[in-house]
């Protein structure tokens, strides 16, 4: 006990006796985070103003804001822009590639037999794939949509796309896929309990059907507001009617957040920040000559703005704005002083404030500051480990635009295939496990790139002597082809060099001679 106390049981031992187990109540409960994180009695945590919430007010009820923020910093802020153009480039790029690989031991057929099918198959869907008219919109093949599906989900949060069957008489197949943005996804009129933000629920709180406006939210039209109700697998054919590209970060969460929301407020106040600056750069470098003479006012020479040619001027209606130009020169009346001529400009702080904020932000978006800026100016180690960390992240969101939207599309149009009688595919309608080994697939895009070709070739060919890796494998890495049909081609081409009386002694020179050199700087280091 205290002084203090002391002095208070003196004069009141029942207050005294209080503020004791008051103390040690509060010594109970000050234990784990609340002693850190959770603590209520820190001055610098008293100023924290937090309120959580389930997903419905944390995310759904934001999700509007959200969405229409984030697509003005793609269309108005360069450093937002870049970064999902930057993620799709390297995710997509020009399309993910189907590379069809069944399960052949338990379909019972041969490796020749399922190269063969395989082959068939590819070409099949090339032919759907590599036409406009697999779009519902009938703009963009199979690749473009990729490219748009996934800018969509990076920028909004989320893309629905629903697959129906249109047929033309200019194409074989039927299949066609249309891409819905998020915000028509919506509840319709009413208070259904059961349907959040435009997804209903079942009894067990899956989700059990989405409702689709049938105009976009944000149109100015006045045509009448209709929904359309669509249940995520067919009552009769279990069949997929609808696909939701998400990225979940909370359990029980049915909608998707832009990838932009965390860093929405930091890319905003930076692009205000450097729009500030630059205009300051451009109005410092207005040099401007001044002339102060003698005179009545009828001779004072132009005023603020009229030094500017009259069709020149940006701003000539407003009285109040003057407008400054470069090498102007003003007039002034006797009396007048300029304050400033020349104002020179030179912040110092602005490229190390760009690129400590930049660092954030990239940190957020997964995206090591080189890359995000595509600045790499460090050593090849660091340059290098930059491109690593990034590929981390574009290889998983590769899969899960493989897994989907490719997978699933590319389902549909083997079942339309078999259906139709282009694929012959025994059993693929009557078991789901072999339907199952007719849908295995790959599918490869573009490659991670190389800072030391040379360096990134060796490494691949020392994985497949070891047997770490294999040609196929290294071959999409390193270039994004595909092995056998480069290993196709390369047949064809010794074999018409030999036919043609050449031969590959130049090239086996070479590279013996490539090697002694490799091998004779390793021994200098």
């Amino acid at each position: 006990m205290n002084l203090v106390d002391k002095a208070i049981a003196m004069v009141s031992p029942e207050r005294a006796l209080k503020r004791v187990g008051a103390r040690k109540r509060l010594n109970i409960m000050n234990t784990g985070y609340s002693n850190s994180g959770a603590s209520r009695r820190k001055k610098s945590m008293l100023g924290w103003l937090f309120k959580g919430g389930s997903t419905k007010e944390d995310i759904d009820e934001n999700l509007d804001t959200l969405r229409q923020r984030s697509r003005d910093l793609y269309m108005n802020t360069p450093l937002a822009t870049g970064a999902l153009k930057n993620i799709r480039t390297n995710v997509v790029g020009g399309g993910l590639v189907l590379n069809a690989r069944i399960d052949h031991e338990l379909l019972g057929l041969t490796e020749e037999e399922a190269d063969e099918w395989e082959t068939t198959v590819e070409r099949e869907f090339t032919l759907w794939s590599e036409s406009i008219l697999c779009d519902a919109l009938q703009m963009h093949d199979f690749y473009e949509l990729q490219q748009l599906s996934f800018l969509s989900f990076l920028m909004s949060g989320e893309v629905f796309v629903l697959l129906p069957h249109r047929y033309h008489g200019h194409h074989s197949y039927g299949l066609r896929v249309q891409l819905i943005e998020a915000d028509r996804t919506s509840s319709p009129p009413g208070n259904n309990p059961n349907i959040i933000n435009g997804v209903e629920l079942g009894k067990y709180g899956e989700v059990f059907a989405y409702h689709i406006s049938k105009h976009h939210p944000l149109t100015t039209s006045t045509s009448k507001k209709e929904w359309q109700r669509v249940e995520k697998f067919g009552e009769k054919s279990n069949r997929q009617n609808i696909l939701h590209l998400m990225e979940s970060e909370r359990p029980e969460q049915r909608r998707g957040v832009p990838i932009l929301a965390p860093v929405i407020e930091s890319l905003k106040q930076l692009d205000r920040y450097t729009e500030a600056e630059l205009t300051a750069a451009l109005v410092s470098s207005l040099f401007t000559v001044f002339i102060e003479t003698k005179g009545d006012e009828g001779n004072a020479g132009p005023v603020f703005g009229e030094a500017i040619d009259e069709s020149e001027q940006v701003d000539r209606d407003d009285e109040l704005s003057y407008e400054l130009g470069a090498g102007a020169i003003i007039a002034l009346e006797e009396g007048e002083k300029a304050s400033t001529s020349n104002p020179a400009r030179n912040n110092a702080s602005f490229d190390p404030f760009v690129v400590a904020v930049c660092r954030q932000i990239g940190s957020a978006l997964e995206l090591p500051y080189e890359v995000l800026l595509k600045h790499f100016t460090s050593s090849y180690s660091a340059s290098r480990a930059a491109l690593i960390e990034a590929w981390k992240m574009f290889r998983m969101r590769r899969k899960f635009m493989a897994t989907r939207f490719c997978q699933p599309i590319y389902e549909e149009f083997l079942t339309e295939a078999v259906l139709l009688g282009r694929i012959h595919a025994p059993g693929f309608l009557t078991d789901p496990l072999i339907r199952k080994a007719y849908c295995g697939a790959e599918w490869n895009g573009p490659s991670q790139g190389q800072l030391d070709p040379l360096k990134e070739v060796n490494a691949a060919v020392i994985r497949v002597e070891n047997e770490f890796s294999t040609r196929e494998k290294e071959t999409a890495e390193l270039t994004g082809t595909n092995y056998w049909n480069n290993h196709a081609q390369r047949v064809r081409e010794e074999k018409a060099r030999r036919d043609a009386g050449l031969d590959s002694t130049y090239t086996e020179i070479m590279k013996s001679a490539l090697q002694q050199k490799e091998v004779k700087e390793d021994g200098e280091d």
